[in-house]
């Protein structure tokens, strides 16, 4: 299963220094971690939120700092692509895995699996157990509807505002949290529903 999914930026923004990351959008499926845990129980609501949103803060930045040193390493120069040139910025994109050990930040040892699109990571947060191949498959395609619906390189990009489209998309791509094995029927009926839900 899918713990959650997050938008955020992986290169130094103006409004940040060099070492943050801001999370731009979050969504957590499963069990929320802060009913289960004895010692959290406590905790009001907003607490909870809180809680959540310290831990997407928490893969967000071990994230940046994988993607910066995959950058480092490949020894590419980044390129900004335009609107209209979403496919390729994410044929360019940076991907990895990254082992988040139980405790820092969810109570169990999780894989993040992440692409690096320009200065936007995309990260799913799966079990141990995930087939990471079919994750990395539903990653790159919820990347691409992000991409090249929601317009997401252009400058000023409204990732924030954007929420409900994100959520619409997560909700056929990875119901509940869900990886779906697609054939390719369903894929190309999928496809369809995506790209007329969002043309609205």
């Amino acid at each position: 299963m899918v713990r959650c999914f997050l938008i955020h930026t992986v290169c130094p923004v103006s409004a940040l220094s060099a070492g943050e990351s801001r999370v731009l959008y979050s969504r957590f499926f499963g069990p929320d971690e802060g009913v289960l845990a004895e010692q959290q129980r406590e905790l009001s609501p907003e607490e909870r939120r809180l809680l959540q949103v310290e831990k997407a803060a928490v893969v967000a930045r071990q994230v940046r700092s994988a993607v910066s040193l995959s950058r480092e390493a490949s020894g590419r120069q980044l390129v900004e692509a335009v609107p209209g040139e979403e496919a390729l910025a994410l044929q360019e994109a940076n991907s990895g895995v990254v082992r988040l050990r139980a405790g820092d930040p969810f109570s169990d040892e999780m894989s993040a699996l992440w692409l690096g699109v320009q200065s936007l990571g995309f990260t799913l947060v799966c079990e141990p157990h995930e087939n990471l191949l079919l994750a990395e498959g539903t990653l790159r395609n919820l990347t691409r509807h992000c991409l090249e619906h929601l317009h997401m390189l252009g400058q000023g990009s409204e990732v924030l505002l954007r929420s409900n489209r994100i959520d619409a998309l997560l909700s056929r791509l990875l119901p509940h949290g869900q990886l779906l094995f697609l054939n390719h029927r369903f894929a190309q009926s999928l496809e369809k529903e995506v790209a007329a839900y969002m043309a609205k």
